[in-house]
């Protein structure tokens, strides 16, 4: 495993973070979110991500009780705050009552007394961001939150956090947007942006929401186990995967395996150390249904893809690649 510091910060985490998102609740049992966990402290992931509202809460309860008994100073545990986590008016959302009610519940479910990374996982519109960051900056004092970051923020609402983060005199360091061959649109603004205020990309999707595993193939039925079979119809699936389930897309997808085959990679494995390229990924995010997914995808935490490799994958998915900057979040 390859480290690296998370933004400006002196805080370090693994190059390749573990996420629960789909799975710690949802379409695993616990026996195996047990054993996804345990495959990825012993591959070296030091780096473990999840949110309140992943499967209904269940997600942070899972990976809890998955990292009892490990020495908490070993590892870096993220979550966030922010969608709805109850039926109540209150119950979502950047106010000073939703942050501090649940980061006391999250602290409770993770079985910690401190978060490394809290994330504001989406902007509140309705919220005085000053009132958000008073409270985040609240938490910090008492404790219970060493650093923050922000998730899917456009540039000018980083910028803002962050000139309230230096006011406070709080550790604003990480930024975690969806990034991927296919899905760029945090090149032209965010990533200049958070250079520029120091911030971190610790992105999500690596692998397109597993189009870029290659497991979808044209003209064939979707594999049963996998997650567009499962998810179809949900509102998110719609929003992430849909538009890459044509067969254009899918067929494109399948000439990238030459690629991976010619560099002794796996197809997942060349989509994860893609976005390592970029010297401002701090981490990329994976998930797993299966320890020996970890197993496969942390190896490219070590592989440096060179820039003829980066410009043959390039010169396939051209007109297929999203960069549009209005599209975060």
């Amino acid at each position: 495993m390859e480290f690296s510091k998370l933004g400006n910060s002196g805080l370090t985490v693994s190059k390749i973070a573990y996420g629960n998102w789909i799975n710690h609740g949802g379409k695993v049992n616990e026996d195996t979110a047990n054993e996804c966990v345990k495959a990825a402290l012993d591959v070296g992931i030091t780096t473990f991500d999840t949110a309140d509202v992943y499967s209904d809460t269940i997600a942070e309860e899972v990976l809890g009780r998955s990292l009892k008994g490990i020495r908490r100073e070993s590892i870096e545990l993220c979550t966030k705050v922010c969608h709805p986590t109850g039926p109540g008016k209150n119950d979502r959302g950047l106010s000073r009552k939703h942050i501090i009610e649940n980061c006391n519940a999250s602290l409770q479910r993770l079985h910690t007394d401190y978060i490394d990374v809290y994330y504001a996982h989406r902007f509140d519109t309705t919220t005085p961001l000053e009132e958000t960051m008073l409270a985040f900056s609240d938490l910090v004092r008492q404790g219970k939150v060493l650093y923050l970051g922000v998730s899917e923020w456009t540039s000018e609402q980083i910028t803002r956090g962050a000139a309230l983060a230096r006011e406070l005199n709080i550790p604003l360091i990480a930024s975690q947007p969806q990034y991927s061959m296919l899905w760029r649109v945090i090149e032209t603004d965010i990533i200049p942006t958070c250079q520029r205020e120091g911030l971190g990309q610790v992105v999500w999707s690596p692998l397109a929401q597993g189009i870029l595993t290659g497991k979808y193939q044209p003209g064939k039925p979707i594999p049963s186990q996998s997650r567009a079979n499962s998810d179809a119809g949900k509102p998110f699936f719609n929003k992430l995967v849909q538009r890459w389930m044509s067969d254009n897309v899918l067929t494109t997808i399948q000439k990238l395996n030459p690629i991976a085959q010619e560099n002794h990679l796996t197809l997942p494995q060349l989509a994860v150390a893609w976005v390592l390229q970029n010297p401002a990924v701090s981490s990329a995010i994976i998930g797993a249904s299966n320890p020996e997914q970890i197993r496969e995808n942390v190896i490219a935490s070590s592989i440096t893809l060179s820039p003829e490799i980066m410009g043959q994958i390039d010169s396939v998915l051209q007109g297929f690649i999203e960069y549009d900057p209005s599209k975060t979040g």
